[in-house]
């Protein structure tokens, strides 16, 4: 069969297969250019999951006749004024979204320029062009796609339902609308979640609120601001507590001058800088924007603009790990406030549910507390049995209230973590501050202290390490074993010092000052755990971290052990002197801090 050249049509088909693979990638391109177009307002209606209708309305700078209907030709653009493929400032730049998309569906363009009298439209159906006609329009442009892919039924098959296809369009619009706050957008149909954000003020205070509505309300108050510049490559967003944290990705968003992008590079680096504080199985929540020259990154190496490659990958990395580190030490002990959220809704449930105990309804009357001045007393029910036996524990010493015993200081009160009042059930220390009170989880919170110093030691001089005066022999498995012995340099590194004792055991030497006193034979098969679960997986940095996090976890205070009030105070003090000190090491906060409104409310006096 001879060479021949393909039908124009056809050409464009193909190309849409590329460009064109769902509904949400039609609107994409559509947005992409009304944002090109300098429009403060856009709005999206979509139908069937975007297959039998997507509407983009803008109000930019329009098109003239003469623009119309060149726009429609293959390639034809005017985002790149000298054709330098590598001073790209737009977000398209290829000039094949509509062409694609008119080869696939019914395409109808009308448009206007903001200094003209009167607009244009023109249609687009299976790829054939129509005239240039003159239309009544306001000022922008207006794209309507219909009958999406109804030319192509082959890659109507591998559409999801129309449900899938309107999250996906949402899902995209919003990471649009997140890279730019100053412009309105709102979206309507069915299964899309539709919403309508205002155009907020350029700025942190109005990016940050435009993430709230993205990223939840509860974001901004969990948020901290990142702004670092190095070698001409600035980085700046938000970032999210580690304990303000999700079960998927969705709430990482980044954006490279503008663009938003689900890069490789830059998701990496966000991992690493979180490993140190939120779970493997979870993910933080943040929205990060890289502004460089444009020279210095390449956006066409992906059909969907989705990826990009920079010139220097090694300093656009660093720069995301260390302000992210830096960001994520500087808050401190903060912890999310959804925590007390979270134990607030507990309690209401408990008042709610009827849950003392065995005691259903009747045994438990509850009032109403519609109005503060209308409330009553309740006439009491008569006890029950169930109801006592719930109630049962509470003749056990579970609580430790000689920190009650003196009233706190008061400089204490306004400390963040205020003051040590009790110790319940041997774990958790209850501290009182000037508005509130605090609930501290003894053994994580130690846990990331004994952490945070032992990083400490070995950046500063090594960790200090303890001979052992009897030297401990720990038996393993054979491959344990061996593990352990090949990783020996790295391990004396962090103050333990091994050696091979015969098949399936080791020698311990030396033990870290910190954790000499502990359980070494936990801390030596637990630390073969950590290097079986890592291996040669990750870098040798975070490999030591979960070693000596496995450390920290043995030699920490344990649940069930009685402090007394002044080791109450100085975990308190400690804490907030220490970065990072929110969350434990396997990403759990250490605290919950309840305002005394909120418990206020719970009992009807507010």
């Amino acid at each position: 069969m001879s060479i021949r050249r393909l039908d124009p049509v056809l050409v464009d088909r193909i190309a849409a297969g590329e460009v064109i693979e769902r509904p949400a990638a039609a609107v994409k391109e559509l947005v992409e250019n009304a944002i090109d177009a300098g429009a403060a307002s856009i709005a999206v209606t979509i139908r069937a999951g975007g297959r039998e209708l997507i509407r983009v309305v803008d109000d930019g700078i329009g098109m003239s006749p003469e623009d119309l209907a060149l726009c429609v030709e293959r390639h034809a653009t005017s985002k790149l004024p000298d054709g330098d493929l590598f001073a790209i400032r737009s977000l398209g730049f290829r000039g094949e979204a509509l062409p694609s998309i008119g080869s696939v569906a019914r395409l109808s363009i009308t448009t206007r320029q903001r200094d003209a009298t009167q607009g244009c439209a023109l249609v687009v159906e299976a790829g054939a062009k129509g005239a240039v006609r003159p239309a009544a329009a306001a000022p922008g442009t207006r794209i309507e796609v219909s009958d999406l892919f109804i030319f192509t039924p082959a890659r109507l098959k591998f559409l999801k339902s129309d449900r899938a296809e309107a999250q996906a369009v949402s899902d995209m619009l919003r990471r649009l609308a997140i890279a730019h706050p100053e412009v309105r957008f709102s979206l309507e149909g069915e299964h899309a979640g539709a919403f309508d954000w205002p155009a907020e003020p350029i700025g942190s205070d109005g990016h940050l609120r435009r993430l709230g509505r993205a990223l939840g309300r509860d974001f901004p108050e969990n948020a901290l601001p990142v702004e670092t510049e190095r070698e001409g490559v600035r980085l700046s967003g938000f970032a999210g507590l580690p304990t303000f944290h999700r079960g998927t990705s969705a709430g990482v968003h980044m954006a490279v001058n503008g663009r938003p992008v689900r890069d490789k590079l830059l998701l990496s680096a966000v991992r690493g800088a979180y490993a140190d504080f939120v779970p493997s199985d979870r993910h933080p929540v943040l929205y990060l924007d890289v502004l460089c020259d444009p020279a210095v990154v390449d956006v066409n190496v992906h059909p969907a603009k989705s990826e990009v490659r920079f010139r220097d990958p090694a300093l656009v990395r660093g720069l995301v790990v260390s302000s992210l580190k830096a960001a994520l030490a500087g808050a401190g002990h903060r912890a999310t406030t959804t925590g007390g959220a979270r134990t607030l809704d507990a309690f209401r449930a408990v008042f709610s549910g009827g849950g003392f105990g065995n005691a259903g309804p009747a045994a438990i009357q509850r009032p109403n507390f519609g109005s503060v001045a209308d409330w009553r007393m309740p006439e009491p029910a008569a006890p029950t049995q169930p109801m006592q036996a719930g109630f049962s524990d509470l003749a056990m010493p579970s609580a430790d209230a000689r920190a009650h015993l003196a009233e706190p200081p008061q400089d204490a009160l306004d400390r963040p973590l205020g003051a040590a009042r009790a110790q319940v059930h041997g774990t958790y220390i209850v501290a009182q501050t000037r508005d509130g009170m605090v609930i501290v989880d003894q053994h994580a919170a130690h846990e990331r202290l004994v952490y945070e110093r032992l990083k400490a030691e070995r950046a500063r001089t090594g960790i200090a390490r303890q001979p052992m005066l009897l030297p401990e022999v720990v038996e393993l498995d054979p491959v344990d074993a061996d593990r352990l012995n090949a990783a020996a340099s790295d391990l004396a590194s962090l103050g333990l010092v091994i050696e091979s004792f015969g098949p399936g055991a080791v020698l311990v030497r030396e033990a870290p000052a910190a954790v000499a006193g502990g359980d070494l034979q936990g801390i030596v098969r637990d630390v073969a755990d950590a290097l079986a679960e890592h291996g040669d997986a990750g870098s040798l940095e975070r490999r030591l971290d979960h070693v000596l996090a496995t450390m920290a976890c043995h030699n920490s205070v344990r649940a069930g052990r009685r402090l007394r009030p002044e080791e109450m105070d100085a975990l308190l003090r400690e804490m907030e002197a220490t970065p990072n000190s929110g969350q434990c090491n396997h990403g759990r906060p250490t605290y919950v801090e309840l305002k005394l409104s909120d418990i206020e409310k719970l009992f009807g006096r507010r």
